[in-house]
């Protein structure tokens, strides 16, 4: 290994991300994939965890799981919330992809307003939009938290796609409709968007 300081002098500035993203032998992006509840996001997501890291690959993995219990805790469901909520999002994945890290942010992000604000942050040339297309109706036959049923009979509030809209993406870079794909499928249009 050559001497980093050969190849990349001190100055009073950090180590380029380059220099990162050659320790780890690959490219820093972000994946916002982004859907109704019940698409199937975070079953592709994790599925894609684990096959990036088969292939030898430094991933990170972001949702409401362990965002809403750290970083945003305390944010609430309003729209200044939510709005809140996925700039923090997008602010953290920036700093895993100039770290050379592939991440991937798994939020229903429903406006295109959101997740434009997400690409400006992390910048276009790092953010790949994912849209899981899985239709309305699939969502709701797979809904085992029972919430679509509870947003019908007005029992929840601004749900997304029932009480709340949806922006489909006009542009993704992806589109994957999981009631059509296979996970494994969907897993290996995402490496092959990749190139990896």
């Amino acid at each position: 290994m050559q001497n980093i300081d050969n190849l990349y002098p001190i100055t009073d500035r950090m180590l380029p991300r380059e220099a990162k993203e050659d320790l780890l032998g690959q490219h820093g992006t972000l994946l916002w994939m982004t859907g109704l509840s019940g698409s199937g996001k975070s079953t592709v997501a994790l599925a894609l965890e684990r096959e990036l890291h088969r292939r030898g690959r430094l991933v990170r993995l972001l949702d409401g799981d362990n965002v809403r219990t750290g970083i945003n805790k305390g944010l609430g469901f309003s729209a200044e919330d939510r709005t809140e909520n996925i700039r923090r999002i997008a602010e953290v994945s920036k700093l895993f992809v100039e770290t050379g890290i592939i991440t991937i942010a798994c939020f229903v992000s429903p406006t295109r307003d959101l997740r434009e604000m997400a690409r400006e942050i992390v910048g276009d040339e790092d953010f790949k939009e994912i849209y899981i297309s899985t239709p309305l109706e699939e969502c709701e036959r797979r809904d085992v938290k029972g919430l679509y049923a509870r947003a019908r009979r007005g029992e929840v509030k601004n749900f997304t796609g029932i009480s709340a809209p949806f922006e489909a993406p006009e542009h993704p870079a992806l589109s994957l409709d999981t009631s059509r794909l296979a996970v494994e499928e969907s897993v290996q249009k995402i490496i092959e968007l990749l190139a990896i």
